[in-house]
């Protein structure tokens, strides 16, 4: 009886995986125009796409989350090749983040501050879903969320990893109810 429980666990487990690894969330497929864009760092490609939807006129504001604090905005603006008046006028660094979790506070804070009701997350295809939960379970039910992944080419240790945050996530959420 336990042997058959224990193993129908492993199996629940590889067929989560396994779809997990398989059905990577995608890049937004359609030109939604959000109030703003939210990019949380950690992961190539989610800042360079982020300002891709500014430039593209898609967001009027970004908020970059989890921005390292010894990173100056004059440092950001250089290696993204952000000009000043696009920095003051539309792209804030947010210092308070230093996870998925804290990113998504943090991003419920700039939400407020700034009255936004819809936004497009950008963040790498792997973290989508446990960046795009935490924000669900932090923002008003008001607020709009699009995704929008960044396709990577992810290690089998960085799928590993992420998919038990992923189910840590989930467990911590429904222990939150």
């Amino acid at each position: 009886m336990i042997r058959r429980f224990l193993s129908l666990i492993v199996l629940v487990w590889v067929i989560g995986f396994l779809w997990f690894v398989v059905a990577l969330p995608r890049p937004a497929q359609e030109p939604v125009k959000t109030d703003a864009v939210i990019v949380p760092t950690g992961g190539p490609g989610r800042i360079a796409r982020g300002l891709e939807v500014l430039d593209k006129g898609l967001a009027a504001k970004m908020l970059v989350s989890g921005v390292d604090r010894e990173v100056r905005p004059q440092e950001f603006a250089a290696q993204f090749g952000v000009s000043p008046r696009r920095m003051a006028c539309c792209v804030t660094l947010g210092f308070a983040a230093v996870d998925t979790r804290s990113n998504a506070s943090e991003t419920a804070k700039w939400v407020a501050q700034n009255e936004v009701r819809s936004l497009r997350l950008v963040t790498t295809d792997w973290h989508m879903r446990r960046a795009a939960g935490e924000l669900d379970r932090t923002l008003p039910d008001h607020v709009t969320v699009i995704r929008d992944a960044v396709p990577s080419q992810a290690d089998f240790k960085t799928l590993f990893l992420e998919y038990h945050k992923l189910l840590a996530s989930r467990a911590l959420g429904l222990a939150d109810l």
